[in-house]
């Protein structure tokens, strides 16, 4: 089949949806209230880290098995994508958090302070240990939404008009109206200019009470996030949290307190119940949703399981119910 698809929901889901399919020659639309991407989409507040072995930590394998397809998919869309792994660091005092994590994250490697300082040279004074997982990559979230939006433009997809053909339900935490199992888990992060720090990849500080990564933008620019509170409330932030994210930089650098505090940003991540995506097939709807904190991670293998089960009739092996009344 090859179409038309009607894709509602214009956030990472809905245009890596759109991407998917349009590559493979369907027709496709997506409809979305707000047109171009933009804040008011979870996906425009993401890290952008495509990590996950460090995400396999806590996560299931499933989502580290799909997961590792993701550099490469958003490649072949067209956006940059760098590779440049993770480095995962600890104070002194939580030193044997690397352990644990190491153990749970078999491809990560040791790094001794004079090999942080060949790959971070400014975090090689503070920190005598840390982890480095090489296979893991990064993406500059909202850049690579417009990106896309743009290409898929150029390639026919449209933006506007009615409902045709079939419907694949995007729209993230506003789609509890028919999933009543999805729920939100908020996420508060900050945008910072600090030109005193240099770093060239994600960097992840281990922490008991507040645990923070760190995502260059470029030009002196960083990501801190980001928060994880069970509430879909999405617009507000908290002074408490505000203050342990840039308490939690300071810890990794005190040149962040020098930092120019540029943004603060809210959103509610849409999950399930096991925090992994889902296509539910409802009546003659496919809801492909509950990215949770995995968005531009898992995004492509949703798509891509959901282009095969649309326009092929394969059924996906994972992530796939049908709850259609037999």
């Amino acid at each position: 089949m090859n179409g038309p698809f009607t894709i509602i929901g214009g956030g990472v889901c809905g245009l890596a949806m759109a991407a998917e399919l349009s590559s493979r020659g369907a027709t496709v639309a997506v409809l979305d209230p707000k047109g171009t991407p933009g804040d008011h989409a979870c996906s425009w507040w993401a890290g952008g880290m495509l990590a996950p072995d460090c995400e396999g930590v806590s996560a299931e394998p499933e989502i580290v098995r799909q997961g590792r397809k993701a550099a490469a998919w958003w490649e072949n869309q067209g956006a940059t994508v760098h590779k440049k792994g993770t480095l995962v660091a600890a104070l002194h005092r939580d030193q044997s958090d690397l352990t644990t994590f190491a153990r749970r994250a078999p491809t990560a490697r040791s790094l001794s302070r004079s090999q942080i300082a060949a790959c971070e040279p400014h975090l090689a004074d503070r920190y005598s240990k840390a982890l480095f997982l090489a296979n893991e990559a990064h993406l500059d979230p909202r850049a690579t939404l417009m990106a896309l939006h743009a290409r898929l433009k150029q390639r026919g997809v449209r933006f506007d008009g009615s409902i045709v053909g079939q419907v694949i339900d995007c729209r993230g935490l506003a789609a509890r109206d028919t999933l009543a199992d999805l729920r939100g888990v908020k996420g508060e992060m900050l945008v910072v200019r600090c030109p005193d720090v240099i770093l060239s990849r994600p960097v992840r500080l281990l922490h008991p009470r507040f645990p923070l990564y760190i995502v260059p933008r470029g030009d002196g620019v960083f990501m801190l996030g980001a928060t994880q509170i069970e509430t879909g409330e999405r617009s507000r932030a908290t002074l408490r949290s505000v203050m342990e994210l840039m308490n939690a930089a300071y810890a990794l650098h005190p040149a962040f307190g020098e930092a120019e505090l540029l943004e603060i940003g809210v959103d509610a991540r849409p999950a399930f119940p096991d925090n992994q995506p889902r296509m539910r097939r409802i009546g003659d709807v496919i809801y492909a949703n509950g990215l949770f904190r995995h968005g531009f991670l898992l995004a492509p293998a949703l798509a891509q399981m959901t282009a095969d089960l649309v326009m092929d009739g394969k059924i996906p092996e994972v992530w796939y119910e049908d709850h259609r009344e037999r």
